[in-house]
């Protein structure tokens, strides 16, 4: 009876199935990868665009750019504070003082140092602050700058001769540069004092000497540049995408979710790929 049986290749229109559902696989990964290129350009083109505000109109009416910058500062940074210090609180309790416990236990405390330089100064620290600064304030822009546009404000700066992007984007890169950076710092020192707190709880033999020694030890003075090329990287790359995202293209109304979507995918992604490159950088010193 099973000789009997056709195969499912003897079949034609399983086997045109069969053939079409590679080409379409493919035709879907093409579309994607075009799209992805066609992305990347524009803001590539709309960070450039930024710069060159940035360059040649930073000092233009400072009485109204900087007051700007200091309510970003205000809203992306010191207003996360309260959450940043309980995060920081639980990562040093969870990762920092297990990780001297455990260290302590099978003899290796002397690398503890380094393994908590590594791990929370140089990635979790960074990529947190990035991740809660974009949650926060990121995809707040893309609604109230999709809102600008689609309600025709933005026109109405143009038709006074102001530009939208020194008045509207340049604060914002700005200001969620040097709040990530800030915030980044603030999480990394309250890490590693909640981390001595829970490293004293557990009564482990390691005294606050040796333990702010090894993190002496380990930290290298590449770290302090690196940490901040690398938040003031992700505080551009999220205020330029979800910038992009509400300003560059025309929106409707019923837009603006769809764009804050794509805008936190499209963060998320190339602060990955950016971490990525931090990580070789500090493989190689």
């Amino acid at each position: 009876m099973a000789d009997n049986v056709p195969s499912a290749w003897t079949i034609p229109a399983l086997r045109g199935s069969a053939r079409r559902f590679p080409r379409a696989l493919l035709t879907r990964a093409g579309h994607s990868v075009i799209g992805w290129q066609e992305t990347i350009r524009d803001l590539g083109a709309f960070a450039l665009i930024t710069l060159g505000a940035i360059a040649t109109k930073f000092d233009h009416a400072r009485s109204l750019t900087r007051p700007m910058i200091r309510y970003e500062i205000y809203r992306c940074g010191i207003r996360l504070l309260p959450m940043i210090c309980f995060i920081g609180l639980a990562l040093g309790l969870v990762i920092i003082g297990q990780t001297v416990s455990l260290q302590t236990k099978v003899g290796a405390q002397e690398y503890g140092g380094l393994i908590i330089v590594s791990v929370v100064v140089r990635e979790l620290g960074p990529i947190i602050a990035a991740l809660l600064v974009l949650a926060r304030a990121g995809a707040a822009n893309v609604v109230e700058l999709g809102t600008t546009r689609a309600l025709g404000e933005v026109e109405a700066l143009e038709s006074l001769g102001i530009d939208p992007v020194h008045y509207l984007v340049v604060p914002r890169v700005i200001g969620m540069a040097v709040s990530i950076f800030g915030l980044t710092v603030y999480l990394v020192v309250v890490s590693l004092l909640s981390g001595w707190l829970f490293v004293f709880i557990q009564d482990v033999p390691m005294s606050p000497g040796d333990y702010f020694g090894q993190l002496a030890g380990a930290l290298l003075w590449q770290d302090f540049v690196l940490l901040a090329l690398k938040t003031f990287a992700f505080g551009g790359v999220i205020a330029v995408i979800t910038s992009f995202h509400g300003l560059a293209k025309p929106l409707k109304l019923e837009d603006v979710p769809v764009a804050t979507a794509q805008a936190v995918t499209e963060c998320v992604v190339i602060c990955g790929v950016i971490d990525a490159m931090f990580l070789i950088v500090y493989l190689l010193i």
